[in-house]
């Protein structure tokens, strides 16, 4: 059974973009992935580049959308496809960097996932297991990340938190 909203957590280098990949694979649905990651450095310029290289003839249709995705979540969705967000971290990010209202952007990311007429798999890494940010901005991230964390997580039917490439379920679909 597939899930309509699932919600992959982890920290980094978890397996979360990986197992995330391998659910949309499983669906046997056509499969689209919303990518949200800013090109600001070689450094993230190099990985966005892998990304689409591992991506590149194996079915995925790729779509670019740092700010907007709540909008490309409802332009992406289908009955007969599976939507991939890659991920929250990186867009709560651009959403700050751009100095966007958070709690409107949830709100309608979460109207989005609930209007979405095929399932939806989201990525997002786990931040508040670690030490406590030095700054006030690392602070309210790690804050907002841990609330849009919990806001997907109760509207998800399938919730899975990734530890050194181990799925380990937390919420099951109901059957």
């Amino acid at each position: 059974m597939t899930a309509r909203v699932t919600l992959v957590l982890g920290g980094a280098r978890s397996g979360k973009s990986r197992h995330a990949e391998a659910l949309a694979r499983q669906t046997g649905l056509s499969r689209r992935y919303l990518a949200t990651a800013q090109p600001f450095d070689d450094e993230m310029r190099d990985r966005i580049r892998q990304h689409r290289t591992d991506r590149a003839g194996d079915g995925w249709q790729t779509i670019e959308e740092p700010l907007d995705l709540p909008g490309a979540i409802t332009r992406a969705s289908a009955a007969d496809a599976v939507v991939l967000v890659d991920c929250l971290t990186l867009w709560l990010s651009n959403l700050m960097l751009a100095d966007r209202a958070i709690g409107p952007a949830t709100e309608a990311l979460l109207a989005a996932l609930a209007a979405a007429p095929g399932p939806v798999i989201l990525v997002s890494n786990e931040v508040g297991l670690g030490l406590v940010p030095e700054t006030p901005l690392g602070r309210a991230f790690r804050d907002a990340q841990g609330r849009l964390n919990q806001h997907v997580a109760a509207l998800a039917d399938h919730v899975v938190f990734m530890a050194a490439g181990l799925p380990l379920t937390l919420k099951e679909p109901a059957r």
